[in-house]
């Protein structure tokens, strides 16, 4: 099979026939085998009646149904575990991702060698104030972070070769970072296309404030774990011993400033009176269980069934 589309959607029955009608004529004209996975994740209108019915028309569509709404990433990693094309096209069901997209997409992955082709929307008809300029923040903070040249992390419409979806995990709302996670798993050939970004014709928009400030919250935790997640004492370790070190040597100063006052006959107050006594102390305890935290860290990495999964691309005997 040459391609999988897959359509993670909420809410949006207006839209569904329009896209599967544009995405089969795609398909039909450029004669590729194909398969479309909708992933309905928890409507509460007809899309999933509308899906029943788009696959009574067409054998080629498939769908997964959530009995609730979990979020993108739950509908994208079930879709990855089904999907059979050498070339996976993710798209939002909206109408604002083309499906005349797909073709180029498909090129860039089977010719040109690319593990994932990310779209670009470098026009937007979104709102400025809500959503443009905080994506344009967002972009920026992921490739300052990430490394990856990236204009628009988080737009809908990318291509991945199937190698690559069946080597990352997409959890929580780390959608927003494939290309991060694809990085992450050693698939470094990443490209971007510009592609059209057309006005929402039904529906409102999902995005929030929450999901901005959440996106950051998403990118720390990501770089941590795939920095210091297999070597917790790296990070935990020397930053414990720093703060341990730092502490003994401010009380041995403080001990050292009162010996050498009471020498000399000056003025002199009981260390338990001075507060960098206490600072010091504190700092020690602190360092004292941050190391800790990374040698319990080792030892749960240690004992992961993860600890010595490694994604071989090819083999000679």
């Amino acid at each position: 099979m040459d391609i999988s589309v897959v359509i993670p959607l909420y809410n949006e029955e207006e839209s569904l026939k329009e896209l599967h009608d544009r995405i089969r004529k795609v398909m039909q004209d450029n004669d590729y085998s194909y398969e479309i996975i909708f992933v309905d994740d928890g409507s509460t209108d007809n899309s999933w009646e509308v899906i029943t019915q788009l696959r009574n028309e067409a054998e080629e569509v498939k769908a997964i149904k959530f009995r609730r709404n979990y979020g993108k990433s739950p509908a994208l990693h079930c879709a990855f575990e089904k999907v059979m094309g050498k070339v996976i096209i993710t798209m939002d069901a909206d109408l604002q991702d083309s499906p005349e997209e797909i073709p180029q997409l498909y090129e860039m992955i089977i010719n040109d060698g690319y593990d994932l082709v990310s779209g670009w929307k470098k026009k937007r008809y979104d709102n400025k104030i809500t959503k443009n300029i905080p994506s344009k923040l967002f972009n920026a903070t992921a490739r300052m972070v990430s490394g990856i040249k990236l204009h628009d992390f988080n737009c809908g419409l990318k291509a991945y070769s199937k190698s690559l979806t069946k080597s990352i995990e997409v959890y929580n709302d780390m959608h927003r970072y494939i290309p991060v996670l694809a990085k992450n798993a050693g698939f470094t050939k990443i490209g971007e296309k510009v592609v059209q970004h057309q006005a929402r014709k039904h529906g409102k928009s999902k995005f929030g404030t929450s999901r901005f400030f959440n996106g950051y919250l998403d990118l720390v935790t990501l770089w941590f774990l795939n920095k210091f997640g297999k070597k917790p004492m790296h990070f935990f370790g020397l930053l414990g011993s720093a703060m341990f070190f730092i502490g003994f040597i401010s009380i041995i100063m403080v001990g050292a400033i009162k010996l050498y006052d009471m020498h000399h006959n000056n003025p002199y107050q009981l260390i338990t009176d001075s507060p960098y006594f206490y600072i010091s102390l504190t700092m020690m305890i602190l360092g004292t269980l941050l190391f800790l935290a990374g040698f319990l860290g080792e030892l749960i990495s240690r004992n992961s069934p993860e600890r010595n999964h490694y994604r071989i691309e090819k083999e000679l005997y």
